[in-house]
């Protein structure tokens, strides 16, 4: 199993001095990955968890990042579709996957939040049909040259759009989701699927077995399919029922819990820690832990 590590997106300790700190030494230490995530705004009148209180840009942070490291990949995970056109998120995509000389892994979701939605101005209804027709559509601006697509929802008239993405035919599609359709859906369309923050270890045999039935009667290699769970971890001086949470030890059991369940990547994610992720939180202490962590988890430690 691969291990990733989450940059520092979320409330106080999310600087650009950190972002660097953190990056390049994930990379030193041999991490296979670095991962952010979207959070666009905080609802006043029904608040959400607090570590969604002050979260950066997650195309940004991604760029931010390919310019200070060399190896690492740089996942996204993720951005909602619907707040996009596909052919600004191609092109965001694509730039990032050119500046990153082909590290970009490209994490897709629907989204959830009302607000959101009504932020962004787009409807909540459909959006699994218009998931799938924005999917065909990124990757008929990647691949066509020139491109042409129409579809209910989306339409790119007759047009080069270039410089295309490093990776070809085009960097890899990640996409979130739990409930069934959303796991089917990983496994015909996409090239991995990447869990919520608190996906339970006992639910991630079925969640691989949809993923690779969905794939198999696809026409796909099932086994191709990558399997990424977010561990939101939270290291604590005692052991706690929790899972990803309490002391080094049993957070690396519920790691190895996770490989036996077919899970191929795993990304240590402390941005959802309380005395981590948000704004009040000490950044000094923050990035202390956040080094303990790093070292304590690494690949080979």
């Amino acid at each position: 199993m691969q291990m990733g590590f989450g940059i520092p997106v979320s409330g106080a300790w999310a600087t650009p001095a950190n972002m660097r700190d953190i990056a390049r030494s994930a990379e030193q230490l041999g991490y296979a990955s670095l991962w952010s995530f979207q959070r666009t705004l905080f609802p006043a009148d029904d608040p959400i968890p607090m570590p969604y209180r002050s979260v950066h840009d997650p195309l940004a942070v991604s760029a931010y990042v390919a310019a200070v490291t060399e190896r690492i990949r740089i996942g996204i995970a993720i951005v909602n579709l619907p707040f996009y056109a596909p052919i600004v998120l191609a092109k965001a995509f694509s730039s990032i996957d050119v500046l990153s000389a082909g590290r970009l892994d490209a994490g897709l979701g629907l989204g959830w939040s009302p607000d959101e939605f009504a932020a962004a101005g787009t409807p909540m209804a459909r959006r699994g049909d218009r998931a799938e027709e924005f999917i065909d559509c990124l990757r008929a601006i990647w691949t066509e040259d020139p491109v042409e697509f129409t579809g209910e929802f989306y339409t790119v008239p007759r047009s080069y759009v270039d410089p295309k993405p490093v990776q070809r035919p085009h960097p890899p599609i990640l996409l979130g989701g739990g409930a069934e359709p959303a796991l089917r859906r990983a496994g015909r369309m996409a090239d991995g699927w990447i869990s919520a923050s608190r996906f339970e270890a006992a639910k991630v045999p079925a969640a691989v077995a949809t993923i690779k039935a969905a794939a198999q009667d696809a026409g796909r290699d099932p086994d191709a399919v990558r399997i990424i769970i977010r561990a939101s971890v939270r290291v604590r001086d005692t052991d706690e029922d929790l899972q990803f949470s309490g002391t080094v030890d049993k957070i690396r059991r519920d790691f190895a819990d996770y490989a036996a369940r077919g899970v191929t990547e795993l990304f240590v994610d402390l941005n959802f820690d309380e005395q981590i992720g948000t704004p009040d939180a000490d950044p000094v202490d923050s990035m202390r832990r956040a080094h303990t962590a790093l070292e304590a988890f690494a690949p080979g430690a």
